[in-house]
């Protein structure tokens, strides 16, 4: 009896490494057009503030990423933070057209934490997980160029320039760019840019075969809160126009649609989920919403 339920046991395990390896099999078939498509190209990523706790599997994500081939570039934000340190300093802080007014002593605080904070530790864990991170900011190399938006904003700029030439050197040299976003104003003045839109002016710059924005929401909702998977650029500014898209929402789709001008497809996904960016990247069903230009 004992060797019967042995060798029943022996016979499942069996199967169970067949079936498992199959599986392995499987996801790897699935995945080696898009691995191949994404070899040498870059990918913009942007890790929102709100996300950073959960950053450990996306920054895994992206060192598989480089490791496969691609040139992945980390653009992060980092408003909880800033926002912690303002109240700790006793600085006031409040928000205009959904951004930052950034006066002099509240740039302080952003350069700070976003430099000083978030940035390092961002390229600390990257070194952790096995890669190979460098951390700068807009202002390094003359990376971005950036006006002001109004003056009742302060130091808030709207990037106009994208120098390539740092990240081209770090990605080439097998290194992921960990960048801040901050810019050099008239008068090499530095300004506080909106993540999403570094992102998004970073993607058109560089080329970026893709851009991914990792929020805390799973993606574009219809009416009924139901994700909308796949959508043209076309879609996305009937939702604006119908109130679908609304809010804070309304910043973020823009800055897709402008990177779409030069990027082939952009993606929001929920930074919370585990390995999302592999999901959506590798996978045919995905994980967020995909937008591309209409044909």
């Amino acid at each position: 009896m004992a060797d019967t339920i042995m060798a029943s046991v022996g016979e499942l395990a069996a199967a169970s490494r067949v079936a498992h390896h199959e599986v392995i099999a499987q996801v790897l078939k699935e995945a080696q057009p898009y691995i191949e498509a994404l070899r040498g190209r870059t990918i913009v990523i942007k890790l929102g503030g709100s996300t950073l706790e959960n950053q450990r599997d996306a920054l895994e994500d992206i060192v598989w990423l480089r490791g496969l081939g691609a040139r992945p570039v980390l653009v992060h934000g980092g408003g909880p933070d800033i926002n912690g340190w303002l109240e700790r300093l006793g600085i006031a802080h409040r928000f205009a057209r959904g951004l930052r007014v950034t006066d002099a002593a509240t740039l302080e605080v952003v350069r700070m934490v976003l430099i000083g904070k978030v940035n390092s530790e961002l390229v600390g864990l990257i070194g952790q997980l096995g890669g190979q991170a460098v951390g700068i900011s807009g202002v390094d190399g003359q990376l971005l160029r950036a006006t002001p938006i109004a003056p009742e904003l302060g130091y808030v700029g709207s990037v106009t320039s994208v120098n390539p030439g740092p990240i081209e050197v770090l990605s080439a040299a097998g290194y992921i760019p960990v960048i801040a976003p901050l810019a050099l104003g008239p008068d090499d003045a530095v300004l506080n840019v909106n993540a999403d839109d570094a992102a998004a002016d970073l993607a058109r710059g560089l080329g970026a075969a893709k851009l991914l924005y990792l929020s805390n929401i799973p993606g574009i909702l219809d009416q009924n809160g139901d994700l909308l998977s796949v959508l043209t650029d076309g879609d996305v500014r009937a939702l604006i126009a119908d109130g679908v898209i609304s809010g804070g929402m309304i910043p973020k789709a823009e800055a897709c649609l402008r990177a779409l001008e030069t990027t082939a497809r952009v993606h929001i996904v929920d930074g919370r989920e585990p390995h999302v960016l592999i999901r959506e990247l590798f996978t045919h069903a995905g994980a967020g919403t995909m937008i591309e230009r209409a044909s």
